[in-house]
């Protein structure tokens, strides 16, 4: 299989974060696309992932799978014993449901601060921006670490009781919060816990080594 991604990306680290946790890093190899030069918004991407957006899996027979849930979806079933997506309906819905809050409520919307209100990516990417939004979807990011701050009050992981595809989300949105210069308010005492444990964990320390070429053995 091929990742195609940016070490250092906020989406990236969360296709990256979900392969160390399936031990899967030794079936990949890893392909530079460089955002500053605006390389996945060329022809040549475009036609691996319509959206224009990283990471980018493909497959030995060609397929091509974008959109960070889709592929954390795909390598977590290829074991046939899911950790990261849930086993029953009931994992599998809240999971999917609390995934989704944290792009919504904090990663997507640090993703358009850093596109309308900072220089993000730089001219020849970003054509249009619009800064009034792009204030707005911070305040807005910052509203869902209180959000998530009082989830992790109540346990301790997003989705309940274990580590899944919905921790793997927030830490990608906190990750683009710190590249970004926005804290998250000291106030949120038990999302700041949670994230320096996580921190912590091999699979989220290791995210952008572990495209350095293996050495063997």
């Amino acid at each position: 299989m091929k990742i195609y991604d940016w070490p250092t990306g906020p989406y990236p680290a969360r296709v990256r974060i979900a392969l160390a946790e399936k031990n899967l890093r030794p079936q990949v190899e890893f392909v530079l696309v460089d955002l500053y030069k605006g390389e996945h918004k060329k022809p040549e991407f475009l036609a691996k992932n319509y959206s224009g957006t990283l990471p980018v899996l493909e497959l030995d027979d060609g397929t091509f799978i974008g959109e960070c849930t889709a592929i954390t979806e795909y390598l977590d079933a290829l074991d046939g014993a899911p950790t990261l997506t849930g086993r029953t309906p009931r994992e599998k819905g809240v999971i999917h449901m609390m995934s989704k809050r944290a792009e919504l409520e904090l990663l997507d919307a640090v993703s358009v601060y850093f596109h309308h209100a900072t220089p993000g990516l730089g001219p020849h990417v970003e054509i249009y921006q619009n800064p009034e939004w792009g204030f707005s979807q911070r305040d807005k990011a910052l509203r869902g670490m209180h959000y998530f701050d009082g989830i992790l009050k109540a346990q301790p992981f997003v989705a309940g009781e274990a580590f899944t595809m919905a921790d793997i989300t927030l830490i990608g949105g906190l990750i683009f919060a710190g590249l970004v210069n926005v804290p998250v308010p000291m106030e949120c005492e038990a999302l700041l816990a949670w994230y320096a444990a996580m921190q912590e964990r091999p699979s989220v320390k290791n995210r952008i080594a572990m495209s350095e070429p293996i050495e063997a053995s």
